[in-house]
C-alpha cells in the first residue's frame, strides 16, 4: 500500500481528529493519511474545516504567504479564493456543511462515495454529539430524555458503517455515555453490540448491502483472542485518559476501534503511555494580556483600579501574594489581544515548538481577552494565587466570606453540592481539567495559571490546551471560536490513534 488512506470525517466539528490523521506521517509516505471528507452540520465550524482543508492543499511547510496574510486580516476570504481556485474547491468538496440524520440519506451515500472512489481499506472518523450524554447535563437536567434526537444519532453513523463498510472505524464520545441509561438499559452496552454488526441493528434498511461485522478493541488495553473469538471488554477499558499520553489535559473519552472482520487484526496495538505536559510549559510564549471590564468603561486606568479594591485584607499568605501582584501591576496600557495580534508567540521546547510554532504567522491568532466584572476579578486573582500557593485550586469553601458570589446556589456548594470549583484555576505545574464547550459560556472554569493577567483563558490558549497547532485558525465570532475549541479531540492524540490505524492496515 503506497498510496493515501482515504479517510471520512463524521460530526467533524472544526476537525481535531482529521487534523491528527492529517498531521502523521512516517518516513515512506509523507501523508499515509488524506482525509476525502468531512462533514460538519455548525455553520463556523464548517468554515473551520474548509479553511484547514485548503491549508492542507499544499505540501507540508508550502502553504501560500496569502493564507497568513488571511489569518492576519490582510485579506478576506473572498480574496484568498480567487488567487487559488482550484485548492479552494478542492477544500469546498472536503468539507460539507451538512447534518447527519437530516440530509437525505441518499445524497449523504453519494458524496461519500465519491469522495472514495472505490476504495476497499479506507477508515470512519467522528462520534455522534455528546452533549445528550453529559454528566454535568443530567445532573442539571433531571436525568436523560429518551426523546432527545442526538441519543439516537448514533444510528446514522451505524447505517454509514454498514452502508460503506470501512475497514476500520473511530468512533468517540464522552466518559458519560458509560453509564448513560434509557428506560433502565444501559446506553453503551447497546452501541456495542449494534457496533459489531451494525447492518442487523439497522436491518429495517434492505438497501443495505452486506453483513459486515467488526471486532471493537479499546486503544489503552489489549485484548485477548480466544476460540471463539475476541474476549470481550470492561466498558470501562475503552476511556482514554489523555494526560497519560502526552496531551495537556486531563480529558477522559471513550473511543472506540472497530476493525472489520476481514482485515487482519495482527497490527492491532495500545497507545504508549508517555509523561503529561502541564499548563504552563504549553502556554509559554504568548502574549502576556489583561482581561477587561465589563458592564463598566473599559481601559487599563480602570482594570487597574478595580482590582485595589480588592476587598480582603487579611495577613494570610494568599492575600499577600494577591496584594504584592496587584503592586507589580504594570502602569503601561495592557493589550486585551484581538483575532491577529502581531506580537509573535515566544519559543517553547524544542519538541513541542516542531508542533505549534510557526513563524510565518508573524503573530498570534485567536488571541483575546474577555470582559469580567470586577467581583469576579477578586475572585480571579485570589484563586490564581491560591493556586501558586497551594498546588491546586480552591473550592467555594476555602474562598474567603467576601469573594463568595452572591447566587442561591453557593450555600448548597459549600456544603459539597454541584459546582463547588465554580472558579477554577488552571494550575500551571498540571495538566489542564478538561476544555469542554462550557468555556463559551463565561470563564470561571477556566481561570488562567498568572495571576497578573487575572483573566480567563483566551481561544489560542484553549486551543493549544487542546494541541492544535497556532497556524489551525477558528472562524466565527468569539463565542463560536470557543464552542469548537471545546467540542474538538485533540490532534495530537488523534495523530498517535493514527499510527494505530496505520500498522493494523499494514499488518500481514
Amino acid at each position: 500500500m503506497n498510496k493515501s488512506i482515504a479517510v471520512i470525517d463524521l460530526f467533524a466539528g472544526p476537525g481535531g481528529l482529521g487534523e491528527g490523521f492529517s498531521a502523521f506521517t512516517r518516513p515512506e509516505l509523507d501523508r499515509p493519511f488524506r482525509i476525502r471528507l468531512s462533514i460538519e452540520k455548525d455553520y463556523f465550524a464548517h468554515r473551520t474545516l474548509r479553511l484547514r482543508s485548503f491549508f492542507r492543499q499544499f505540501s507540508a511547510k508550502k502553504a501560500p504567504e496569502d493564507y497568513y496574510r488571511y489569518l492576519r486580516g490582510e485579506i478576506d476570504f473572498t480574496a484568498l479564493s480567487k488567487r487559488y481556485p482550484c485548492e479552494m474547491e478542492a477544500a469546498t468538496q472536503e468539507s460539507w456543511h451538512a447534518e447527519l440524520g437530516v440530509t437525505d440519506q441518499n445524497a449523504v451515500d453519494q458524496r461519500i462515495a465519491t469522495a472514495l472512489g472505490g476504495a476497499n481499506k479506507w477508515i470512519l472518523i467522528g462520534g455522534p454529539p455528546c452533549q445528550a450524554y453529559s454528566l454535568v447535563g443530567r445532573s442539571r437536567n433531571g436525568g436523560t430524555n429518551p426523546d432527545d434526537a442526538r441519543l439516537y444519532l448514533y444510528r446514522e453513523y451505524l447505517r454509514i458503517i454498514a452502508m460503506h463498510s470501512p475497514a476500520v472505524f473511530i468512533m468517540e464520545n464522552v466518559k458519560g455515555l458509560l453509564s448513560s441509561r434509557i428506560n433502565n438499559e444501559l446506553i453503551f452496552d447497546k452501541i456495542l453490540s449494534d457496533l459489531r454488526c451494525p447492518t442487523r441493528a439497522i436491518n429495517n434498511s434492505p438497501a443495505i448491502p452486506s453483513e459486515n461485522e467488526y471486532n471493537l478493541f479499546s486503544l489503552v488495553n489489549r485484548s485477548s483472542e480466544t476460540a471463539s473469538g475476541w474476549k470481550e471488554l470492561d466498558p470501562r477499558d475503552f476511556i482514554i485518559r489523555s494526560e497519560e499520553y502526552g496531551i495537556p489535559q486531563t480529558r477522559h473519552r471513550v473511543i472506540v476501534l472497530g476493525v472489520r472482520k476481514n482485515v487482519s487484526t495482527s497490527g492491532v496495538g495500545v497507545l504508549t503511555p508517555s509523561e503529561s505536559q502541564v499548563t504552563s510549559e504549553i502556554l509559554k510564549g504568548l502574549p502576556h494580556l489583561r482581561s477587561g471590564l465589563s458592564k463598566v468603561k473599559d481601559n487599563g486606568v480602570a482594570w487597574r483600579a478595580a482590582l485595589a479594591q480588592y476587598p480582603v485584607h487579611s495577613k494570610d499568605s494568599v492575600s499577600k501574594l494577591v496584594w504584592g501582584v496587584i503592586g507589580k501591576m504594570p502602569h503601561e496600557e495592557c493589550a486585551r489581544g484581538a483575532d491577529f495580534i502581531g506580537t509573535p508567540a515566544g519559543q517553547m521546547s524544542a519538541d513541542l515548538s516542531s508542533w505549534f510554532i510557526d513563524d510565518r504567522i508573524c503573530g498570534v491568532c485567536n488571541h483575546s481577552s474577555r470582559g469580567h466584572m470586577a467581583e469576579d476579578l477578586h475572585r480571579y486573582l485570589f484563586t490564581a494565587c491560591y493556586a501558586q500557593i497551594n498546588g491546586r485550586s480552591p473550592t467555594l469553601q476555602e474562598f474567603p466570606q467576601e469573594l463568595l458570589p452572591r447566587h442561591k446556589n453557593v450555600s448548597k456548594a459549600i456544603n459539597g453540592g454541584y459546582f463547588e470549583d465554580r472558579f477554577r484555576v488552571q494550575v500551571g505545574s498540571r495538566p489542564s481539567t478538561t476544555i469542554t464547550s462550557h468555556i463559551a459560556k463565561d470563564g470561571h472554569y477556566y481561570i488562567h495559571p498568572d495571576p497578573s493577567q487575572c483573566r480567563s483563558l483566551t481561544v489560542r490558549e484553549a486551543a493549544r490546551l487542546q494541541t492544535f497547532p497556532d497556524n489551525y485558525f477558528f472562524e466565527g465570532p468569539r463565542t463560536e471560536q470557543y464552542k469548537q475549541v471545546g467540542n474538538a479531540v485533540p490532534p495530537l492524540l488523534a495523530r498517535q490513534i493514527a499510527q494505530i490505524v496505520f500498522e493494523v492496515l499494514h499488518a500481514g
